[in-house]
């Protein structure tokens, strides 16, 4: 029996070369791409069975255009770039993966936090832009200072990456407030988004990207948050208004922002963000340490190898 033809449409940044493709290999009949445009797809899928896919837009039509196409597999847990329910009407399986980075993301989101509380970014421009050299006295900080002892970690979200960012934040002696749609036994509640915003001191957004959440942080909830207060985002870039908040970080109305992604990726020049005061952004690289990417690995050929044998797994199209 020949193996199911599948193509990987952008498999850069799961495996630039440091891992494997051997256990899809045993299974398929892998052609690997390391980015494809929209308009690319049809020609080196056109007799695919299955494709994977993490950012290439997979709209209805574009999958009527494969006839063969029966499986979507996501390099990732986001989803929104596949028209889902045109998949499900047109009878093609999507699957996502789940689980596979909570350390490495909220780790990131601690980073930001540490790194924001005593502006490390601007405190070493400062040393190697000679002002230590410069300075009268032995020491010097041009921005306030911040202990995390007892200070409220707001959490909007709470799945695998909102609880690792719970156990992090409490490990560090910060008080967890969360919110999110179904009560969570051992953290704080709060009782609506708003109450989240006003009392949070950090607070780290790990919601999906859904018609929900789409643009939902807005200068009105910005505006409820302490002047003193950072926002972090390690979810998707499409749940902020950004020009909102590039308008609330250079009118002080929070006090900074640590971003790993933002609602056009790669970014626009243009983007206010960019040049926004005390905007910390990282190139959408949390989920991809060497530890992470290998567990996105092996769970991508479990759910391919679980709908090849008729027990598919994280089916999105149910």
């Amino acid at each position: 029996m020949s193996k199911p033809k599948i193509v990987v449409l952008d498999g850069a940044i799961l495996n630039p070369g440091d891992i494997s493709w051997s256990e899809i290999e045993s299974i398929s009949d892998l052609k690997v791409y390391e980015r494809t445009g929209y308009d690319k797809v049809k020609e080196i899928a056109y007799d695919a069975w299955g494709i994977l896919n993490s950012k290439v837009v997979i709209d209805r039509k574009l999958m009527q255009s494969l006839p063969n196409l029966k499986y979507i597999g996501m390099l990732a847990t986001g989803y929104n770039t596949v028209d889902i329910e045109s998949a499900k009407e047109l009878g093609i399986t999507v699957t996502n993966v789940r689980g596979y980075g909570p350390q490495s993301v909220a780790q990131l989101v601690m980073a930001f936090v540490l790194s924001l509380s005593f502006r490390i970014v601007e405190h070493n421009n400062q040393v190697h832009n000679g002002d230590w050299v410069k300075c009268k006295d032995y020491s010097f900080s041009s921005y306030p200072l911040m202990e995390l002892e007892n200070k409220t970690m707001g959490i909007f979200g709470f799945g695998d990456i909102g609880r690792e960012v719970a156990k992090m934040a409490s490990a560090m002696g910060m008080k967890v407030l969360v919110y999110s749609r179904s009560t969570k036994e051992g953290f704080e509640n709060a009782s609506s988004i708003e109450k989240l915003f006003e009392r949070s001191d950090f607070l780290s957004l790990n919601a999906p990207l859904n018609k929900e959440t789409e643009n939902l942080i807005d200068i009105n909830l910005l505006s409820k948050m302490k002047k003193t207060a950072f926002l972090i985002n390690t979810s998707r870039g499409g749940v902020i208004v950004e020009k909102d908040l590039a308008y609330a970080l250079n009118n002080n109305l929070i006090a900074g922002a640590g971003l790993d992604v933002l609602a056009k990726e790669p970014p626009s020049a243009d983007n206010p963000l960019l040049t926004a005061k005390n905007c910390y952004i990282t190139p959408h690289f949390a989920g991809n340490t060497l530890e992470a990417r290998t567990r996105l690995m092996h769970k991508v050929y479990k759910n391919i190898n679980a709908f090849l044998e008729g027990n598919p797994i994280n089916v999105l199209t149910k």
